[in-house]
């Protein structure tokens, strides 16, 4: 079997040639674990069902792990069987030992299969283990030739569309390092993939710097409010601080004048802020702020 080449040797013949177990056998030594701890009942236990991890282990080689590792991680999977059996149920124990294995070999996968984490939530995870093996029977299915295989694939495991897309995109690529050159040629050898990741977001300063002055420019605008009448403050606002803007006509009609006295009315009331924005930032810092 090639999947075993990674394996050393007298692991594998260790565990082919471990007896297999008998009901009463595999229960007496359950209990002699559980109840006393006996690290040698453990041990046989263990032994026993090697071949078990070994074949759970080779499901996974396609991921690209060292077949060696997935076994050294399923052999953990094993022995967190053996310390949660319950030997009084009527359950042989490689049926329940099998959950344990397969978790902790998808769980040594997830980490290790890329850098960037994947298969954080159950869907997920049930995705990524699940999509080549879907994929690869919808494409031997003649009957599911016309139909939309990621949206087939995304009724069987119980997650939208878009999930599927993203988890196929990832599996069709590597990670790539951002340090990666993206040319040969000398003349462009220094360019690298980092080199175009550029953020176009502002700054963390010029963030602050921005708060810092939209508030400071608040405050003054509702300073040099104050200097307004209570007409010229209604019209200014109509006009200029609104989200829908008054046209002059609609609000003359409101306030019993003509459209032009109320263009005459806002330029008198902007000139008037002009002037007081204008003494708020000639004035010093501290006096600006007592305004």
């Amino acid at each position: 079997m090639a999947y075993l080449a990674g394996l050393g040797r007298e692991l594998v013949k260790a565990a082919m040639n471990a007896p297999f177990l008998e009901r009463g056998e595999e229960k007496a030594l359950a209990l002699a674990w559980r109840d006393q701890n006996d690290h040698q009942a453990l041990h046989k236990l263990t032994a026993a069902h090697m071949r078990l991890v070994i074949a759970i282990a080779a499901r996974f080689k396609h991921y690209g792990l060292p077949v060696s590792d997935l076994v050294q991680e399923g052999h953990v999977g094993l022995l967190e069987a053996a310390a949660r059996f319950t030997p009084e149920r009527d359950v042989r124990f490689s049926t329940y030992a099998t959950w344990w294995i397969r978790a902790s070999i998808q769980d040594y996968v997830l980490r290790n299969w890329s850098i960037v984490r994947g298969g954080t939530s159950s869907t997920q995870k049930a995705l990524f283990f699940n999509l080549r093996r879907l994929r690869a029977r919808l494409a031997r299915d003649p009957d599911a030739a016309g139909a939309d295989a990621l949206q087939t694939i995304a009724d069987a495991i119980g997650v939208s569309r878009s999930d599927v897309e993203m988890m196929n995109a990832r599996l069709a690529g590597s990670d790539v390092s951002l340090n990666a050159q993206l040319f040969d040629d000398d003349a462009a050898g220094s360019s690298e993939r980092m080199d175009f990741l550029v953020d176009g977001s502002p700054l963390p300063d010029e963030v602050v710097e921005e708060t810092l002055d939209s508030d400071r420019r608040a405050k003054w605008l509702k300073d040099a409010l104050a200097v307004l009448s209570e007409r010229e403050l209604r019209i200014v606002r109509e006009r200029r601080l609104g989200e829908s803007l008054v046209t002059l006509e609609s609000l003359g009609d409101e306030l019993g004048i003509s459209k032009e006295r109320v263009r005459q009315i806002e330029n008198r009331a902007l000139t008037k802020l002009r002037r007081a924005l204008d003494h708020m930032q000639d004035a010093p810092q501290g006096d600006a702020a007592a305004m």
